[in-house]
């Protein structure tokens, strides 16, 4: 609005030299009283039009308005999560107060390795052969420990009653596997280099006599007497399994017959 004001000023002004201080003629005058009414035309329209408010407010008004719908929002958000959290309170009392439901967690808890467990158990350690042996005719594979070296130790503690198990104080759940990459054997998706430390918990006799019969872990020890491969078993008062705390990453399990 002001430019326009003053576009018709300046309008005014130049028509008022090119007068040359000469009386104006009938036509000049009536240009100047239409300029003039046009000016005051244009200054009545623009004072309706703001009531007495900024004309360059709607910037401000958004924001203000942004910011309420935001608050709205913040506030049913909350409303939202007290409601949650009154539940979850709830349900955490329901299961407190019921012996059967707490059993049943920790037993699901102790199968799927998410609850560190603490007792008497075995420990087995598998090594590779020294640096310097190298037995004429021997391929270098012999003399190094193999991921079924190690499944062979863990599948002989399973079936002697192995009730939570670690390999490099990593916890072994259902789905962990045992890959070679190279010398090195890779245990949920970490690189490990020997000696392999195989830690089991539970019934000692058991797993010392499911060991002594396995076929698979008689046949590395021959490689132990032939090449100097390393092996060592022990009985071990008290054994840490930690709590797995990867993802399971089963989404389903169906038993089969």
């Amino acid at each position: 609005m002001g430019n326009a004001l003053a576009r018709l000023t300046a309008h005014a002004s130049r028509a008022s030299s090119r007068a040359g201080g000469k009386p104006r003629s009938l036509r000049g005058r009536l240009v100047t009283i239409t300029i003039c009414m046009l000016a005051g035309f244009m200054i009545t329209v623009s004072a309706i039009n703001a009531r007495g408010t900024d004309l360059r407010s709607d910037r401000t008004a958004s924001v203000r308005e942004l910011v309420t719908t935001q608050t709205e929002r913040n506030e049913e958000l909350r409303l939202t999560a007290d409601e949650l959290r009154n539940d979850v309170e709830d349900l955490t009392t329901e299961l407190e107060g019921g012996e059967d439901v707490s059993d049943a967690l920790r037993s699901a808890g102790m199968d799927a390795s998410t609850i560190a467990v603490v007792g008497p158990g075995v420990r087995v350690t598998l090594d590779d052969a020294p640096l310097e042996v190298k037995p004429a005719g021997v391929d270098d594979d012999a003399l190094i420990v193999h991921q079924q070296d190690i499944q062979a130790v863990v599948n002989a503690l399973w079936r002697g009653g192995a009730e939570a198990m670690s390999i490099q104080g990593q916890r072994v759940v259902a789905t962990t596997g045992i890959k070679c990459v190279g010398n090195s054997v890779v245990l949920h998706g970490v690189p490990y280099a020997p000696p392999y430390v195989i830690e089991a918990i539970g019934d000692t006799e058991r797993m010392t006599r499911s060991i002594e019969e396995s076929e698979q872990v008689r046949i590395y020890q021959q490689y132990v007497s032939a090449y100097g491969l390393g092996y060592s078993f022990q009985k071990v008062t008290e054994i840490e399994a930690p709590a797995f705390s990867g993802a399971i990453g089963l989404r389903q399990a169906q038993r089969s017959n």
